[in-house]
């Protein structure tokens, strides 16, 4: 049996934090070690370029999730570990599904509604501050996906436009100038229904954009005084506390065993005070992390050696790269003269 190709991209854009390593990093991670998958993971920094232009910004995000990733176990030997920028095949394909993706699909991603949903809600143009990296990223995810030949995508539920369109377009591809044998694989998404999606320091969703966020890699102190932070109601200890509407114990059965979930919940209903709860909480997580965050404070101190760690990766992405932009190049005309 082939193996499948799975493919995950992880924008460069800020630092690394509890909900990325419990929602995307860790399952990834351990999916990486299945046998019957070649995985692909890229640090997507052209993608970063539409959110955030301050280069130094970009810089350190790509150093600290790269070391992330590194520190908590990826096998870079095993899996492709590698640069979007580090790929000269990705921005080409790109203009080659620019050239046969309608517009109209692109006027249906939902990014592109939503910031003209909130200029006309604020009674500007409709396209005010709206660039061309926003309006066709999806094309540039596609390029991502359909480079590599990858069968899975693994994304969250708001995601799952992306992949469709990548489908899309290369289904479009194909029929243009593949009619005899498809070139392009068509990818489909995967979406993890078990997979946590962690509440923040004041209840919400924990996402850079709400500024709810534990970084990942906090010192013990840090990160001891961030989870004191979570935002908990004003029962007292003594009085039974309802775990199913708590993010502390939300974020605890992100890191727990069933019988460590199971005491809490009972703990819970016997009062425990928040403080602490809290405590708990610290330790559990730091249990976790603390030995890679010493791998991660030593490999941020050897840039060089990260460099190299992403340099073997584009050397075995362009491995498949390179060859099938040759055959997307042959098959559109575009190829040395015979």
């Amino acid at each position: 049996m082939s193996k499948q190709r799975v493919l995950t991209g992880i924008t460069t854009t800020g630092t690394p934090h509890l909900g990325n390593y419990v929602g995307a990093i860790r399952p990834a991670i351990e999916a990486s070690r299945d046998t019957n998958n070649e995985s692909f993971y890229f640090l997507a920094d052209f993608h970063a370029l539409i959110k955030c232009q301050d280069p130094a910004a970009v810089h350190q995000s790509t150093k600290e999730i790269a070391a992330t990733w590194l520190a908590l176990g990826l096998d870079t030997d095993n899996a492709v570990f590698y640069r979007q920028s580090d790929i000269p095949e990705i921005p080409e394909l790109t203009w080659v599904l620019n050239c046969v993706c309608a517009k109209g699909l692109m006027n249906r991603a939902h990014a592109y509604k939503a910031a003209v949903d909130a200029n006309v809600e604020e009674g500007e143009d409709a396209d005010k501050a709206i660039t061309m990296g926003l309006f066709s990223y999806p094309v540039l995810m596609a390029a991502d996906i359909l480079m590599f030949g990858s069968n899975k995508v693994p994304v969250g539920k708001d995601q799952i436009q992306h992949v469709e369109m990548a489908r899309d377009m290369a289904q479009r591809f194909n029929h243009i100038y593949c009619k005899k044998e498809p070139l392009l694989t068509l990818p489909d998404y995967q979406v993890d229904e078990d997979s946590a999606i962690l509440q923040g320091l004041d209840g919400r969703k924990m996402s850079k954009s709400y500024g709810n966020t534990i970084p990942l890699f906090l010192p013990e102190k840090k990160l001891q005084k961030h989870i004191n932070k979570i935002k908990t109601n004003l029962l007292e200890p003594g009085e039974p506390k309802d775990p199913d509407t708590s993010a502390v114990f939300q974020i605890w059965k992100a890191f727990a065993t069933q019988e460590q979930t199971a005491e809490m919940r009972r703990a819970f209903e016997e009062g425990i005070g928040w403080g602490d709860a809290k405590k708990k909480l610290f330790a559990l997580i730091n249990e976790e992390i603390a030995e890679a965050r010493e791998r991660y404070e030593d490999l941020l101190a050897r840039p060089a050696d990260i460099e190299a760690e992403l340099q073997k990766g584009a050397e075995k992405a362009r491995a498949v790269s390179k060859p099938m932009l040759a055959q997307v190049r042959e098959a559109i005309g575009i190829s040395g003269l015979k």
